[in-house]
């Protein structure tokens, strides 16, 4: 492992609330090396992740969702089906929680650090939300049986195009709130998303890692930094670039919202390997 932990770019997979993981190694890591790259690409809950980095209120969103998790709160609400919902609550309690901790304080911080670029899936103009969500979820997990999922690009066989949204260019809090949320869209746990409009899915439907953005980076002869989310299953190396995955097993349920234990053991296990990966280059 490189001695130097100096970076130009920084990805952020997707991989729910495995994506803990990497709140705990920003935090571990940035503490004894801050990290000043170029960008940050993120897709999924990794933009989400990333967002709380960057916006410096990591602790105070933590302490928040581990409160709630606590709450044990239902996870489906079988009477949304009556207003022609998805039952499933997560999405809906996502974007409250997304509403109270990112204001427009936050995105002005975030507007002061390195540009976060959020990747996102947008559908050709012709398909409906609907049909795009399940012809890419049903192609993905087609994708993930025969390859393991390390890498999924299988939204691109049915016409998803990957769209970036740069946190120098959202202009207001409820827009970040949108663009966060657009990054996560997987129907039926989460609704469409909509930015400015336009309909998006879950930008890993596409690219997840996001490789894209890192290899116009990496081609330039800049260093990367990838932070995956799966134990065991690496997306794939290259030069310039740096894979950093979990060090252990992280079993939480992506989609869960009262798995607290879950989602405080990725975080712990995300702090112990930042760790380690700081104190590699004494």
């Amino acid at each position: 492992m490189t001695s130097d932990l100096s970076f130009d770019a920084v990805g952020l997979a997707g991989g729910g609330n495995r994506c803990y993981w990497q709140s705990g190694f920003l935090k571990a890591f940035s503490e004894h090396h801050p990290l000043s790259p170029r960008f940050y690409v993120t897709v999924s809950a990794g933009a989400y992740h990333g967002a709380m980095h960057l916006a410096g209120v990591g602790d105070r969103v933590r302490a928040s969702a581990f409160a709630f998790a606590e709450t044990k709160h239902p996870e489906r609400d079988w009477s949304a089906l009556k207003r022609r919902q998805s039952p499933l609550v997560v999405g809906s309690l996502f974007r409250r929680f997304l509403a109270q901790e990112f204001g427009p304080l936050e995105l002005a911080a975030m507007k002061a650090s390195p540009p976060m670029l959020i990747q996102l899936a947008a559908l050709p103009k012709w398909m409906p939300g609907s049909v795009g969500a399940i012809g890419s979820i049903a192609a993905y997990q087609i994708e993930k049986a025969v390859t393991g999922g390390a890498h999924s690009r299988a939204g691109g066989y049915m016409g998803l195009k990957p769209v970036w949204v740069s946190t120098h260019t959202i202009e207001t809090a409820e827009e970040l709130v949108d663009a966060l949320m657009a990054t996560s869209s997987v129907p039926p746990f989460m609704p469409v998303g909509r930015v400015k409009g336009f309909p998006y899915l879950d930008g890993g439907l596409v690219d997840n890692p996001p490789l894209m953005k890192l290899r116009q980076a990496e081609e330039k002869g800049w260093r990367t930094l990838l932070l995956s989310t799966r134990f065991g299953r690496l997306p794939p190396s290259a030069p310039n670039r740096t894979i950093v995955g979990p060090s252990e097993d992280i079993p939480v349920n992506k989609f869960a919202v009262g798995d607290a234990a879950g989602i405080r053991h990725a975080y712990e296990v995300g702090l112990r390997d930042g760790l380690t990966f700081a104190r590699s280059s004494n």
